[in-house]
């Protein structure tokens, strides 16, 4: 049987595969962040000024906002890359959301400060301690997702690794940004990248070894 047979024969028995991927991506997605979660709290937990940061800093939500941005679509997206006859085509410009909301955030933060003062924003206070932590706590949900993946059958191993990497730093990102002292746009722009872009190429290296047919 052709590939393309073979895709047709499981998107025809489209009823009884979709619900239970779904399920065991929800699952997974539900384990690896709860097991994040639980070493986020054990290790650094939540900042002091937490409650009165929510209430009074645009900067902090906005932290929020934008890893929010890349974790929700990311996995809107990966429940369907599970499935082989996904094809992503326009769905991939919901990955646009994310660095959209962080231009706009860097142009605010540039049109409120004087220029003397992007450099020392930038840089931070945790600029280091960002780049470990944010790839550590992204393990568990990366080795859930690709877990789930392999009970589903992507035709896109490489993007379906890659998106699942996405996911997963998203989920890294909004739990350390609930501990980060740093707020500006410019430190996520500069440190928070670096940690997503790195997951995402390790989803993509392990997506195309593990998801393979």
């Amino acid at each position: 049987m052709r590939t393309d047979d073979l895709i047709k024969a499981i998107a025809a028995d489209a009823k009884t595969v979709e619900p239970p991927i779904g399920q065991t991506l929800t699952m997974a997605v539900g384990a690896g962040t709860l097991i994040s979660a639980l070493l986020f709290l054990w290790a650094l937990g939540i900042r002091d000024n937490f409650m009165d940061s929510i209430a009074t800093s645009v900067r902090f939500a906005f932290k929020f906002v934008l890893t929010l941005s890349v974790a929700i679509p990311a996995f809107l997206l990966v429940r369907g890359l599970a499935r082989p006859d996904f094809k992503p085509d326009g769905r991939l410009w919901w990955l646009a959301l994310a660095p959209a909301l962080l231009l706009a955030g860097i142009i605010g933060e540039m049109m409120v400060l004087p220029a003397d003062t992007w450099k020392a924003r930038m840089i931070g206070q945790n600029s280091v301690y960002c780049l470990i932590v944010i790839p550590i706590l992204s393990l568990a949900p990366l080795a859930a997702v690709l877990y789930a993946l392999r009970k589903g059958a992507p035709t896109h191993p490489v993007t379906a690794g890659a998106v699942g990497g996405l996911l997963s730093a998203g989920i890294a990102a909004t739990l350390y940004a609930a501990h980060c002292p740093d707020d500006s746009p410019l430190f996520l722009a500069a440190w928070y990248t670096i940690g997503v872009v790195v997951m995402t190429g390790v989803g993509a290296l392990l997506g195309s070894r593990m998801l393979r047919w």
